[in-house]
This record gives C-alpha cells, structure tokens and sequence, in this order.
C-alpha cells in the first residue's frame, strides 16, 4: 500500500453502486494484495468491515461513478458530482458557524457545499456513526486537502480521527 491509502474509481457502467463497489473492492484487494477478498462484516452501527483481515476501506458511489478507498486504519470516503444540483437553503442546516462563513465568502458556492458535504460523510462514514452527529459538528475547511476532483467529482477521504482541522 502506498503513503496512507489506496484510492480508486471506475464508472458504474450499467451496475448499481453495491455492484460495481464490491466488484472494486474485489479487484484492488486482489490486485494489491494477492488474495481473495476476505469475508465482510457488518457493525452496529452499520459500518462494513473485513472479518479476517487488520486492513480497512470504504465505498460510495455517485449516479456515475463508484470509488473506494483501503488503508490499515479506519476509513471513510464520500462523493458527490460537481454537477449535483444542491439547494442554498441547505448551508444553513448542515454547515457550522466556521463553514458558513468559509461557504458565504467562496467564489463558488456551489463548490463549497458540496465540499463541505463530502467532507462531512466522509468523516460519519469513518466512525461508523452515520451524518447524524456531523452535520454542524464539524470545522472542516474548504482548502482540506483531503478533497480532491476525480472525474468530474468531489472526493473526501478521512482516516482515523482526523475529523476537523
């Protein structure tokens, strides 16, 4: 595995994002690793896991695109579309005092949300709590470098418990 993580997409072709995400997940696993996929689990709280294996990784998938993430500590990934339409109005619900401020003074708006979005499920999907305690419980940035565009998406991967700046 290289630096922290090991990230790849593929277009969704036709499957739905649960297929063509373990299909990925199968091929990078085998490609990197040089095994079969080991057996997954699900946690409580909802979070897919490997039941044989120290290693971690995270999936999610836009109406185009599956991406997926595997690193050797925990891990969350989200993405979203730059084309995505998000309402305005939605800033307010799920930003937090620091992000609206960074969100009203951006360039582009549009942007903004959805970094900040990507960045929030990202870090939920991490700790396996779901979005229910991140939407204005975080301080992200929207120069977080770990946004990036891949194909014509945002995408956010969080390890750890490096949830805020």
């Amino acid at each position: 595995m290289s630096a922290n993580y090991i990230l790849e997409s593929a277009p969704l072709q036709g499957r739905s994002g649960h297929q063509a995400g373990r299909a990925l997940l199968e091929r990078m696993y085998r490609e990197h690793f040089g095994q079969d996929l080991p057996a997954i689990g699900i946690n409580p709280g909802g979070k897919p896991y490997f039941l044989d294996s120290p290693l971690h990784f995270s999936i999610t998938h836009t109406k185009n695109y599956v991406f997926c993430a595997l690193s050797s500590c925990s891990i969350g990934i989200d993405a979203e579309e730059l084309d995505r339409p998000v309402k305005p109005s939605l800033a307010r619900n799920i930003l937090s005092p620091r992000e609206l401020a960074q969100y009203e003074e951006a360039a582009d708006p549009h942007r903004a949300l959805l970094t900040f979005w990507v960045l929030k499920e990202a870090a939920a999907k991490e700790t396996g709590e779901g979005i229910r305690g991140f939407p204005n419980h975080t301080d992200f940035l929207l120069t977080d470098p770990r946004v990036r565009e891949i194909r014509g998406c945002l995408v956010a991967v969080v390890q750890g418990d490096n949830h805020a700046v």
